[in-house]
């Protein structure tokens, strides 16, 4: 809902309270301001507060009593309010429920015209800076289809949270270092070495994909035979510049740019992971057993003795995670998101436990855990699997559907919930694939604007210094429920931003095209009366900027035909 109108509101609950306080009809010595929440069920009315269950133990008499109190001195107010509301109920257990004035729902109107494509945005998160670390693959093979979903999410979140007016940071961490690479290099050795026909096998942990041959082949059309020798050094470099690229190209693809790409082996030339491991001994919080250091997690929240430094001298995954955190938070973010895929289910309390140890507030640290992602066609599961080259790869699933299904069907579910991928769902150019429903509806409101200037000769549509009267003509029940829900849209960027549920605005862009769609069953926007046609393209023009807004947070298209 409109936030000055939420404001208002909010304002004459708190008023009113204060006035029956000083009436004695209300006995409480601190009273909360109010709070204003959307009705689960719309017959409840539009707007909601609780303020009187919040305060009914205080005021010693039941919830619903208080309730009727307040509402009784709210219906009072209802001139002095500014017509915000044109009524109050109360609901149990003790909800003050109201419903808005008719004046009100113009105003929400005239603020998607007036704000255009900065409706929805705020200083809601102004002054606050965040980092959200997403995708994060190492360069060990493209991007496939199990890291497409956090990397729309991600940036679905980040467009959203920059939206509401938080400082935001999208940064990639990754590994070039390690075991993982040394089996990339030398199975792009031995790649090399077939193409030069020496009889070498290929290792039973090696990676197999077509990508190794392509980039041994590659090096064999630059260097000839002069590699036969090599250190694998020279492999791994060859296979991470290459292997980074294709991500970075395949991100561009689906419209994803980070600011910061950062680099777990630059913790370790900076000795930042040895420094955890010293200050967490100085704390007597690590000790060494059986050659190997461990870390007492369990004080932290983080079950049991963790091992952090193995008896061979390499840190688990554990240590080098918690310096990363370190890291972050020294830049001086307010709030750190890290999006990772289910099976960091483990690691998690330990990393923190880890912060918290060194005294870090773990409070500026929010975790998001997407569970993965199955990929059907035809009714059958694609398996998938990395090393062997079973997958599909990002790039062959936009090649097959371009960015707007993708970044649609990856946003489509709650993070929390397994995602079913259907490809001949998305591919479909029908109303019963979501995001082409939704793309309908904005193109279709483009071609009933090019059909009323064809039709009037008008070259400009006039949706700027509308006269009220002009507007008052949208009364039919469908319009009014049209506008209020258009009215929603600031509140839901401000909750998406607090609970990084991205997935809610597919499911609100979805419900203003169904319920478009329902009002071109019942109604025509172009008729011989002009000036309820003129108030009906009005009307569409809202809901046309709304999709506009909200497409372009998803990071898709709003085609103006289809």
């Amino acid at each position: 809902m409109n936030k000055q109108i939420r404001q208002n509101i909010c304002r004459t609950v708190d008023q009113a309270v204060l006035e029956l306080k000083q009436q004695g009809k209300l006995v409480s010595k601190e009273v909360p301001a109010a709070g204003l929440e959307y009705p689960k069920n719309e017959r409840f009315g539009d707007l909601s507060t609780n303020i009187a269950m919040r305060i009914a133990g205080a005021e010693h008499k039941p919830p619903e009593k208080v309730a009727e109190i307040i509402a009784k001195a709210l219906n009072d107010r209802i001139a002095a309010a500014g017509d915000d509301y044109e009524k109050v109920e109360i609901a149990r257990p003790g909800f003050i429920n109201f419903y808005l004035s008719f004046s009100c729902v113009i105003k929400l109107l005239e603020a998607v015209l007036k704000e255009k494509e900065k409706y929805g945005q705020s200083d809601f998160g102004a002054g606050q800076r965040v980092d959200i670390e997403f995708v994060s693959a190492n360069p060990t093979g493209p991007l496939t289809v199990g890291h497409g979903r956090q990397a729309v999410i991600g940036d679905v979140l980040a467009r959203t949270m920059s939206f509401a007016g938080y400082e935001v940071t999208r940064e990639y961490y990754y590994n070039d270092a390690g075991n993982q690479m040394r089996v990339l290099a030398d199975s792009v050795r031995v790649r090399y070495l077939q193409l030069l026909d020496e009889k070498v096998e290929l290792p039973e942990d090696a990676y197999q994909g077509e990508y190794i041959i392509d980039i041994a082949r590659k090096l064999r059309l630059e260097h000839g035979e002069a590699l036969k020798e090599a250190d694998l050094k020279v492999f791994k470099k060859a296979a991470e510049s290459e292997i980074f690229e294709d991500i970075r190209s395949t991100l561009d693809r689906m419209g994803i740019v980070f600011d910061v790409y950062f680099n777990e082996h630059t913790l370790y030339t900076t000795g930042k992971v040895w420094k955890v491991v010293e200050e967490l001994k100085q704390k007597e919080l690590a000790y060494e057993k059986d050659g190997a250091v461990w870390f007492k997690a369990g004080l932290f929240g983080g079950g049991d003795d963790r091992v952090i430094v193995k008896s061979s001298g390499e840190p688990t995954y554990r240590l080098p995670d918690i310096a990363y955190h370190l890291e972050k938070l020294k830049r001086g973010f307010d709030l750190l998101i890290d999006i990772f895929g289910a099976d960091h289910h483990a690691t998690v309390p330990d990393v923190m436990a880890g912060v918290k140890a060194l005294g870090y507030d773990t409070e500026k640290i929010k975790v998001l855990l997407h569970q993965f992602v199955t990929l059907t066609k035809d009714g059958k599961q694609l398996k998938m699997s990395t090393r062997k080259a079973t997958y599909v790869t990002l790039d062959e699933l936009l090649d097959e559907l371009g960015k707007d299904s993708v970044r649609y069907f990856y946003n489509m579910r709650r993070m929390n919930s397994h995602l079913d991928f259907d490809l001949e769902l998305a591919k479909k150019q029908s109303m019963d694939n979501p995001v082409y429903y939704v793309q309908y509806a904005h193109a279709r409101i483009c071609s009933i604007f090019k059909k009323y200037r064809e039709k009037t000769g008008v070259k400009e549509i006039e949706f700027d210094h509308v006269k009220a009267e002009t507007l008052r003509l949208l009364k039919e029940p469908e319009e009014i429920a049209l506008i209020k829900t258009l009215g929603k849209f600031p509140k839901l960027i401000e909750d998406v931003a607090l609970t990084c549920e991205t997935h809610r605005i597919n499911d609100y862009l979805y419900d203003v095209a169904t319920q478009l769609q329902r009002y071109y069953t019942d109604h025509r926007v172009i008729s011989d009366d002009s000036a309820l046609t003129h108030a009906r393209l009005i009307m569409i023009r809202a809901v046309q900027i709304v999709l506009q807004n909200g497409l372009g947070l998803l990071g898709i298209t709003a085609p103006e035909s289809m």
